[in-house]
């Protein structure tokens, strides 16, 4: 057991909403006293930091290598989704998440994934159906039922879904939500049904709908999606619902900055300060009964030193007692990881991508991707056709973009989509919510093989390939994530995200974006490995109009 110790600054206080200064004194990782003082202190002592919704998987680490790099940034707890690896490795990947995640002193708070896989239109590596889920909510260390997708489902009441949420309540624990665009009747039903949150709102007056339904937002940041300019207005009317998250974070974000961030861009804005923090640190407690500290006597000693709120410069981040960064370093260590995996794609051959015309001209559909957005839109192209075969046309910038099933061998699924920008080569990636099949676009077929092969031969990974040129970052963690330490990872990562750009695309996160171009659940126009989706009629469309 650690020995004793007392800290002293400007005690930040959100559950009375006070600042004064004083003492904490810990001891057993616990506050075991606070004695308050008239001292001029320069620094302050301040909850630390919660990500209200995050996939640890979609930051390329490991949740121990995650948690070295997040600490740096005050970040002391997350409300982590393993919905991801459950895709891939169903029940077996989230007990791995959970067993890595206990061996940092960190605050990983996992949920129990409710769709898995995400539709019956696309292949995943694996079910979690509601007696699987119930398993993991019996448990103590599964803290709320992750994000229910398929709203529909809770709109038509569908027995399976209403099974999981009937699970949550019997173990009373909250049921999170993923509704996007959701707003009036649906969205108050949707709330009704026992749905507490929503991350996906991406305007005012649809967060506001929710809110009039019950429900808390959290207005999310992300390196794909982010929301923040958009709904941060909320926090002045609704500061006990709102709640801030990443979602969806890359390393090379995360080195840069996590739930910090948005806390300084909140109060350049001069939202209240206790309004701020209560986002930041006090609502995702309360909403998900977490054992997180809040600096009152008798809670775990979980706190930041900060220099001061213009700046906001963090100076140590303590979990249970224990310093885990301190003056930007991080003070976890590093440890080996085993890399559970389902990898079983066929090799592919250059005929599989080939996509033949129906006559000399044909309109296509193709799908938008939006920087900035997981959510796409559609339009309809002619085609460029060569000896028969639809192509790649990067003057217009009409990309093919290719699935592949990665859990058995199968035809991929070929479209086309515009927003990438590619002017040569190709990028792929293991990494496509949420099922997680081989996800690539490029310029043309050789490239787009050249890149899907990069990562076949590593069980996972993101390939860059052109003429001149070949980068990989092997994923072997089911095919999501590394076992090198974060700031490696990241390193390589920015290499890639580079190489990406330097090839044409201007995308701001092009690895990110593209593994969103699969998530059926969200509008308009996905790719799946059966088909082009049309994520509105929620049906399969054709590629030529």
């Amino acid at each position: 057991m650690h020995q004793p110790f007392s800290v002293s600054g400007n005690i930040v206080d959100l559950v009375h909403q006070r600042i004064y200064a004083g003492t904490l004194e810990v001891e057993n990782g616990l506050i075991s006293r606070i004695r308050e003082d008239n001292t001029i202190y320069p620094q302050y002592i301040c909850p630390g930091f919660i990500d209200a919704h995050v996939h640890i998987e979609s930051s390329l680490l490991v949740p121990a290598a995650f948690a070295r790099l997040a600490v740096v940034h005050g970040t002391v707890a997350t409300v982590s989704d393993p919905h991801e690896i459950a895709n891939v490795l169903g029940m077996e990947g989230v007990l791995f998440m959970l067993q890595n995640a206990a061996s940092v002193p960190f605050k990983f708070f996992f949920g129990a994934p409710s769709c898995v896989p995400a539709t019956s239109f696309e292949t995943a590596g694996a079910t979690l159906d509601a007696h699987a889920v119930d398993q993991l909510l019996s448990r103590d260390d599964i803290w709320y039922l992750s994000e229910m997708m398929n709203y529909p489902g809770v709109l038509h009441r569908d027995a399976e879904v209403m099974n999981k949420i009937a699970s949550a309540q019997r173990h009373h624990k909250p049921i999170d939500g993923h509704a996007p665009g959701l707003r009036g009747n649906d969205a108050a039903q949707y709330a009704a049904a026992g749905i507490s949150t929503d991350h996906e709102c991406f305007s005012l007056q649809e967060a506001e709908d929710k809110l009039a339904a019950g429900m808390h937002i959290i207005i999310r940041e992300g390196s794909a999606a982010r929301n923040f300019e958009a709904l941060i207005p909320l926090l002045e009317h609704y500061p006990d619902r709102i709640m801030f998250c990443s979602d969806d974070k890359h390393p090379d974000s995360l080195v840069a900055g996590h739930i910090n961030e948005l806390v300084r861009r909140a109060l350049a804005k001069r939202h209240t300060l206790f309004h701020v923090l209560r986002a930041a640190c006090l609502n995702p407690i309360q909403h998900y009964r977490l054992p997180v500290g809040t600096l009152q006597p008798g809670d775990p000693a979980d706190f930041i030193i900060i220099d001061n709120f213009e700046r906001l410069n963090i100076l140590a981040t303590y979990i249970q007692g224990i310093c885990v960064a301190q003056h930007g370093q991080t003070l976890i260590s590093h440890t080996t990881t085993p890399t559970p995996n389902n990898f079983r794609a066929a090799k592919l051959k250059p005929e599989d991508l080939e996509v033949k015309a129906p006559s000399a001209s044909c309109t296509i559909r193709v799908i938008e991707a939006i920087d900035g957005q997981i959510v796409t839109e559609a339009s309809q192209m002619p085609a460029r056709i060569q000896e028969g075969k639809i192509v790649s046309d990067p003057q217009r910038d009409i990309l093919k973009l290719v699935v592949v099933n990665r859990y058995r061998p199968s035809s991929p699924a070929v479209a086309f989509i515009r927003g990438f920008g590619l002017k040569k080569g190709a990028i792929a990636s293991s990494v496509a919510h949420d099922s997680h099949n081989l996800i690539a676009v490029g310029t043309h077929d050789e490239m787009i093989l050249k890149a899907l092969q990069a990562i076949m031969a590593h069980g996972g990974g993101l390939s860059v390939v052109h003429e001149q040129k070949q980068l990989i970052l092997p994923l072997p963690v089911a095919g999501l994530m590394s076992t090198d330490e974060g700031y490696t990872v990241a390193k390589k990562y920015e290499q890639l995200d580079a190489e990406a750009k330097a090839i044409g695309s201007k995308l701001r996160a092009p690895f990110m974006t593209l593994s969103f171009m699969a998530l059926l659940v969200i509008p308009k126009l996905k790719l799946s490995d059966q088909g082009l989706f049309d994520s509105e009629t929620f049906r399969f469309t054709s590629l030529c109009v």
